[in-house]
């Protein structure tokens, strides 16, 4: 992935994170930035299923979900379900903001049941299932925001922002190659579902001392009551993260760690995915919009006065 994602290696990191600690993923960044091409190159290099959602303003739920449809067999009438694209490993909600709210709803089953009901029977999803959705925070014209129950369903929120200068010249080398080859070469040995399954298995397995589960419970609930802190942050906060805040910080930090070598979470582990398992569970105030606060310089000073253990 990162032969072919030149520049956000940040972005591969959380992607794999998102993949061991079987979670959705809520990607957003400006357009070119590579966010359908990680995606993809995710996919690519695995033994899975790939499909690609389009969300536009016409789309209907049947369109994800799949329907009943009737079909005559030897001359006896009978409804079959076809399934619809939400039925892959990896599934690619492209502009997610860009369908309205019953099209958006569609998704949430899946993403927190993993099973889809249509017409009163319900459809398992495959073991290995993970929606990657895109969203583009510029444009605003026929959009229509997430809200924050179903933000709340993704387990982290990535932001892509521009690669540097070296990047952005290897970028260029990169498509002139692929444009002379006649597009991407397919890997050599895709990654086995199996792998993936053995993974989280020995993560589950990853230790957490009850020093590191009050380190997030402390984290979480500095957004629930930041008056406890200071001042100022409790004029930032409107709404504080949920209990899945907590439960994506372990998570998360067991896979961090998982990848780091270690088989017990510590402190790093946590501040390291913070940001992304939780800027998008806090909703600010108008106080911190007027004073340009971002949920990243946020979580920054939560971090900043929480103590570390």
């Amino acid at each position: 992935m990162s032969a072919s994602i030149i520049g956000q290696q940040a972005v591969v990191e959380n992607l794999l994170i998102a993949l061991l600690a079987n979670g959705n993923i809520l990607m957003e960044g400006l357009p070119g930035l590579a966010k359908t091409r990680a995606v993809k190159s995710l996919a690519k290099n695995m033994e899975a299923d790939f499909s690609r959602i389009q969300f536009t303003p016409d789309l209907l739920p049947s369109d994800i979900t799949g329907s009943e449809v009737l079909y005559s067999e030897s001359g006896q009438p009978s409804f079959r379900f076809e399934p619809g694209p939400i039925f892959a490993n990896i599934v690619l909600a492209d502009e997610i903001n860009r369908a309205p709210a019953k099209v958006q709803a569609a998704l949430l089953e899946a993403m927190e049941e993993r099973q889809v009901t249509v017409s009163g029977s319900t459809h398992k999803m495959p073991d290995l299932f993970m929606v990657m959705a895109t969203q583009n925070p510029i444009e605003q014209e026929g959009t229509y925001p997430l809200p924050e129950a179903q933000m709340d369903r993704f387990l982290m929120h990535v932001y892509i922002d521009y690669p540097d200068e070296a990047s952005e010249a290897q970028i260029i080398r990169l498509v002139r190659g692929e444009e002379g080859q006649g597009g991407t070469a397919a890997p050599a040995e895709p990654i086995p579902q199996q792998v993936v399954f053995d993974a989280r298995r020995e993560i589950h397995r990853v230790a957490v001392s009850e020093a590191m589960e009050n380190y997030i419970v402390d984290l979480v609930f500095a957004t629930r009551f930041p008056e406890r802190y200071e001042e100022e942050l409790a004029r930032w906060i409107h709404v504080g993260a949920s209990p899945r805040g907590g439960l994506s910080l372990d998570r998360c930090a067991r896979v961090y760690a998982w990848l780091q070598g270690r088989q017990h979470v510590v402190p790093e582990d946590v501040r390291a995915i913070c940001h992304v398992a939780l800027r998008h569970r806090l909703k600010l105030s108008y106080d911190a919009s007027a004073d340009g606060v971002s949920a990243n310089e946020v979580i920054d000073r939560i971090l900043a006065l929480v103590a570390v253990p």
